[in-house]
């Protein structure tokens, strides 16, 4: 595990607290002066404070005479030792103190028994540290108003610590490891308004005596193992305003005592197991409802959507069914109904006055009758998910007057007809969904114009015709799936960013396969099967360097199989295609019994030669084989052999070893030939250089097109690269040179020969990876991410996070790269859209197609997916279903999901796969503001042993 920090000028930061400002007379006593005097003396600044005033120090407050320090705030300067809390508690006029985002591991009992004395002391802050043990006895403190031990290691059961704080008013203990029944001494004036004891391990029941704070206008209790009921008398709170239970153990029904909090705006209760119907009238004053995951049946109350009020509704993944209200609110921002039993028309006035609905998600019910019109009215939907129902007619052409739509998802329903033209208005259209229906004519042209759009699946369909002429104009798609359909005619130029998958299969295509498709350098899979393609293969096919999976069965082909890259499975079952290399990694071809029969014999023959030959045949066909394999190697088609011209180079390392073996020449000889790339990525693409030393270095190359890398910045990008050497976790890739061209940039990094977490899983060695291995990597990587976003500069974030970016030093020990890709490459820059820049498909945040901003939570995300990955042994992306959204339509059984390979080891392991698929979801919840941070996540996976 690596050491918590950033730079060797981690402290840096605190050299500006208590910074000059302008001059102000202290009027300070000369008591306070000292003391403030004493406290700097426990810090390490470079420079003597010369400002003889404290409150022109940063971070201090005074009051308004100058007279009196009422506040300090010591918050993110990585303080480790707590010596200096006794000497603050010696300012008896101190209202506010803030250590919050610090490394303290420890609360000095001279602190609580001294600073429990002053008696103006309003606020404590001990969020986001490390402290550990149990929670300390608050004796004194008699104005404590707001306490927060956040973000923190403490644990333990919680009795009577915090009874003596008669005026507190707002307590925060989330995310910490507390065990046991909730507490409920919480201030003996009972004053409290605000609870938040969410993200801990409190099970039981909860309690009555909680319900008698009547001044609570504030309760979280999410991700905790409470069980049993919600007392049915809760609706003595009558000042609630927030009610949040979620990822519980929560039985029962929801009480009808809910409708008499008035006040009552938001409340989530949203995976438990909660049974019985939704309450009438629930909704009466809420702004916000989330019910989801649950197990909630009966039919959707006809009044719970038409209050003015409300603005969020989330039934998800419940058995409710019936029909779907018809009166809405004007203010509905979300509803989201999917994966329930919901039957009948969706209404065909409901929808069309809600003019604030950005997102509608009816998908997975068996709604009828056909998509209304009226939908085309609300001009701000960005998500309408349909898909999975029985859903018929044509496609209303209203539905391109949602000019700011983002994503369109009608797959699986019984639509007919057309797709209409308009659909070539939706400009903002990031994912078109209309797979799996009935749909018929020809794809029309105007698709063609969707500028933004990522993902187009338009497969088991009937469209006929041909493909539209200008398909190669959406630069941005990165996968196209019209297989299953009766196209035929000329196949055009595809997209060039086309990566995850081309599905051609099934269709009507004739002639010969068309040359072009070489220039596809990042797709992984091209499905040309069940076609009527003649003739052979063009060998640009082989030029695909990021191809994985070649389909071609059941289709005219003959002649010769190229020679393809031993990471190439290729299906050419059902063809007259030969394949003459003996050492490649293609599926098998199903030959005729005759054939089969000629190949047994010449096998028999052979082991029989070896047998009589003996030692020396071994000998002699191994040294032909190596001449042959070295032979072939130069035979390759001739490769791009141009060497970059270099503008600018730099070893960043001050390891000897390497600056010593770096030869900036060779690395640049390695990247001229495609014969030594060993890994591609999103923005980057890997080559393998061995030095005239005999060490061997990645060499990555950055894709700088679609000017998405800022040119001309070479100054700026070398002292970025500058900054990321100096980085000292062993859980991070950290650059040791680079080398800029005239149009890219390389970079050196040690050569890790097992490759990537992604190659390794979804390989041939997943096998290898037990559950130790699989848990050593996933806590290296929370680790490496945790140091990353904790650098007390700024955060660095990843741009585009996946297993593909996490390399393996050893089958347990990961390192997170790609870490530069955040500083040097501006997505905002792409003529793309951003989510289809910033990430890889399954792991990229929903909110991303929104926000268009790479973010922390966006982070966890991504890591939540890769924990997925980890504890269930699927991609990302598994035939064609998010991984993500395959667990949550599981989720009712986790153990189902786990990889039964390693699951079935033991009792032990499976039950602490169990638990980390908790984690894996807090990770990949919807809700960024709900995600835990990464030092809270990697906390909870070490708790997790």
């Amino acid at each position: 595990m690596g050491r918590y920090e950033c730079t060797p000028t981690s402290f840096l930061g605190i050299m500006f607290f208590f910074c000059f400002c302008p001059m102000v007379l202290s009027l300070l006593s000369q008591n306070q002066t000292e003391t403030m005097t004493n406290l700097s003396k426990y810090f390490s600044f470079p420079v003597p404070w010369n400002d003889p005033n404290p409150c022109a120090w940063k971070g201090v407050t005074c009051d308004n005479t100058n007279s009196s320090v009422v506040g300090i705030s010591l918050s993110g300067f990585s303080l480790s030792s707590p010596d200096f809390l006794p000497v603050v508690c010696k300012i008896e006029t101190l209202e506010h103190l803030d250590v919050s985002n610090n490394l303290l591991s420890s609360i000095p009992d001279g602190f609580t028994t001294e600073c429990g004395k002053i008696k103006g002391l309003k606020l404590l802050n001990f969020s986001s540290n490390k402290l550990e043990g149990a929670l300390p006895t608050f004796n004194g403190f008699d104005g404590l108003e707001t306490l927060d031990m956040s973000f923190n290691q403490l644990r333990g059961r919680i009795g009577s610590e915090l009874d003596g704080l008669v005026s507190l008013k707002s307590l925060n203990l989330s995310f910490n490891n507390f065990t046991g029944s909730l507490p409920t001494k919480l201030g003996k004036s009972m004053v409290l308004e605000w609870l938040v004891l969410s993200n801990n391990h409190f099970d039981g029941k909860i309690p009555d005596e909680l319900l008698t704070y009547e001044n609570l206008t504030g309760i979280d209790l999410k991700a905790n193992e409470l069980s049993q009921s919600i007392p049915s008398n809760i609706g003595k709170l009558s000042k609630l305003e927030t009610l949040i239970l979620s990822s519980n153990k929560l039985i029962g029904e929801i009480p009808a005592s809910l409708l008499d909090l008035t006040n009552l705006s938001r409340f989530a209760a949203n995976q438990n197991h909660f049974t019985g119907p939704v309450p009438p009238g629930i909704t009466k004053y809420l702004t916000s409802l989330d019910l989801s995951f649950n197990q909630l049946s009966g039919t959707i109350p006809e009044d719970l959507l038409s209050p003015s009020n409300l603005q969020v509704v989330d039934l998800s993944n419940n058995q409710l069914s019936g029909s779907l209200p018809t009166k809405v609110s004007p203010s509905l921002f979300r509803l989201r109904f999917g994966s329930n039993q919901l039957s009948g028309n969706i209404p065909s006035d409901g929808f069309a006055t809600v003019q604030n609905l950005t997102y509608l998600e009816l998908d997975d019910n068996e709604l009828n009758g056909s998509i209304p019109a009226g939908l085309g009215s609300c001009r701000n939907l960005t998500l309408l998910n349909l898909a999975q129902n029985h859903l018929s007619g044509e496609l209303p052409p209203q539905l391109g007057d949602l000019g700011n739509l983002h994503v369109l998802q009608l797959q699986l329903n019984k639509l007919n007809g057309t797709i209409p033209t308009k659909i070539g208005q939706l400009k903002k259209l990031i994912t078109l969904n209309l797979s799996s229906n009935s749909l018929s004519g020809s794809i029309p042209s105007e698709i063609t114009s969707l500028s933004s759009l990522t993902l187009l699946y338009l497969q088991s369909n009937k469209l006929n015709g041909s493909v539209p002429t200008h398909i190669s104009s959406l630069t941005v798609l990165i996968e196209l799936q019209l297989g299953q359909n009766q196209l035929s005619g000329v196949i055009p130029k595809m997209p060039l960013k086309l990566q995850v998958s081309l599905n051609l299969s099934s269709n009507l295509f004739s002639g010969p396969i068309p040359r072009g498709f070489g220039s596809l350098a990042g797709l992984e899979i091209l499905d040309l099967s069940n076609n009527k393609f003649s003739g052979q293969l063009p060998d640009d096919l082989t030029a695909m360097s990021a191809l994985t999976h070649l389909y071609l069965s059941n289709n005219q082909l003959s002649g010769e199989l190229p020679k393809f890259s031993q990471n190439v499975q290729v299906d050419f079952r059902g063809t007259n295609l030969r394949n003459t290399t003996a050492e490649h990694n293609q599926l098998p071809y199903t030959a005729s019994k005759k054939g089969i029969s000629v190949t047994l014999a010449i096998l028999i023959a052979i082991v029989a030669a070896i047998f009589l030959v003996g030692l020396v045949t071994v000998l002699f066909v191994s040294i032909s084989r190596h001449y042959y394999r070295v032979n072939d190697e130069h035979l390759q088609p001739a490769e791009d052999h141009h060497h970059p011209q270099v503008v600018q180079s730099n070893v960043l390392t001050p390891n000897g070893i390497h600056r010593s073996s770096i030869d900036f020449s060779k690395a640049m000889e390695a990247v001229a030939l495609t014969s030594n790339v060993t890994l591609k990525t999103r923005f980057s693409t890997y080559y393998k250089a061995v030095m005239p030393s005999g060490s061997i270095y990645f060499v990555k190359k950055l894709n700088w097109s679609d000017k998405i890398l800022p040119v001309g910045s070479h100054d700026k990008f070398g002292k970025e690269l500058e900054m990321l050497a100096k980085l000292n976790n062993s859980n991070v890739m950290t650059p040791l040179a680079y080398v800029l061209s005239t149009d890219t940039a390389y970079i050196l990094y040690e050569f890790i020969s097992n490759g990537s977490l992604f190659d390794v899983l979804h390989g041939s060695m997943g096998s290898s990876l037990d559950w130790a291995s699989r848990y050593s990597i996933a806590v290296g990587i929370a680790q490496g991410l945790s140091f990353l976003h904790g650098c007390s500069s700024s955060p660095i974030l990843l741009l585009d996070l996946s297993s593909k970016s996490i390399m393996l030093k050893s089958l347990k020990e990961p390192l997170v790269g790609d870490i530069e890709h955040y500083k040097v490459i501006d997505p905002s820059r792409s003529t793309g859209n951003f989510s289809a820049v910033a990430g890889s498909v399954g792991y990229i945040p929903p909110e991303y197609a929104y926000t268009m901003t790479v973010t922390m939570a966006g982070n966890v995300y991504s890591f939540g997916v890769i924990l997925l990955e980890l504890l269930i042994g699927k991609p990302a992306v598994t035939e064609g279903t998010e991984l993500v959204k395959w667990v949550l339509r599981n989720s009712a059984n986790h153990d189902y999901i786990l990889d039964f390979n390693v699951s079935r080891t033991s009792q032990a392991v499976r039950n602490q796969m169990l638990a980390i698929v908790k984690i894996a979801l807090l990770c990949v919840n919807a809700s960024p503001e709900t995600r835990p941070k990464m030092k809270s996540v990697l906390r909870m996976l070490l708790n997790a042993r």
